[in-house]
């Protein structure tokens, strides 16, 4: 990992109860170069055993409640962070809470459509809308762009490439490409609004590890984080995978 996390004095990150969060909060706080507050959320953070040993044996690292698709756990959750990252606001926010659920042409329903939108495209922008005041808080301290200043990460899929999908395409999920490609554009429309306030937005495809994936989760969430750690204005408004490699949109 770069040691751009050392320049960062908060970072949030959704969906940490298990999967590539929690393992980006353990690796965070095993970090030499860790932020000072390390703010894991989940929908019931009291039932995710692994985060809350994390919780109890260091110190900065805080668990709050956050129901993505809840406009009302979404603003309690604010008050929170707020309180927790003062006045020097949020610089690192990481939308990394998603679903994925088989949907082939012959499984694929409306109200899975729905769903996986509701939480992997519309969740991660109203998140970020309601903790705008806490990056725009944190971008007014310095200037330049990147972790050390504010950023949205917004984690995407390179499933939601429609470039990529094509031919020989054989995970023929409907429902979470979909709603990755939506991402996307939720992420450019970000770029485009907030790059003047020095607050950089862009899309990260992980390797997720697994029996198809080319790397193991520990490297995988190594790679995500030394990506993050990294980011500069030539990142705002891109779409980039685990290893820095620009994907097509």
């Amino acid at each position: 990992m770069k040691g751009g996390f050392s320049q960062c004095r908060s970072v949030l990150i959704t969906g940490s109860s298990r999967g590539l969060g929690l393992h980006m909060v353990n690796m965070l706080v095993n970090s030499p170069q860790r932020p000072n507050v390390i703010i894991a959320t989940a929908r019931n953070p009291a039932t995710a055993q692994e985060l809350q040993k994390i919780v109890e044996s260091h110190p900065g690292v805080n668990a709050v409640t956050l129901d993505v698709t809840s406009q009302a756990s979404v603003e309690r959750a604010f008050k929170e962070v707020a309180s927790l990252v003062g006045p020097g606001g949020l610089n690192c926010l990481i939308n990394n809470a998603a679903v994925s659920m088989s949907t082939d042409l012959e499984k694929v329903t409306a109200e899975a459509m729905l769903k996986t939108f509701e939480s992997n495209a519309v969740s991660p922008l109203m998140v970020t809308k309601a903790f705008l005041p806490l990056l725009r808080a944190a971008a007014a301290q310095v200037p330049g762009m990147g972790i050390h200043r504010a950023a949205v990460v917004n984690m995407s899929s390179v499933l939601g490439s429609i470039q990529l999908n094509w031919g020989s395409g054989a995970y023929r999920n409907y429902a979470y490409r979909t709603s990755k490609a939506a991402l996307n554009m939720v992420t450019r429309c970000l770029a485009n609004d907030l790059g003047s306030e020095g607050i950089l937005c862009m899309d990260l495809h992980p390797d997720l590890g697994g029996p198809h994936a080319d790397l193991s989760v520990e490297e995988s969430v190594s790679s995500v984080l030394s990506v993050v750690a990294g980011l500069s204005e030539k990142d705002h408004g891109g779409y980039w995978d685990y290893s820095g490699k620009i994907l097509l949109w």
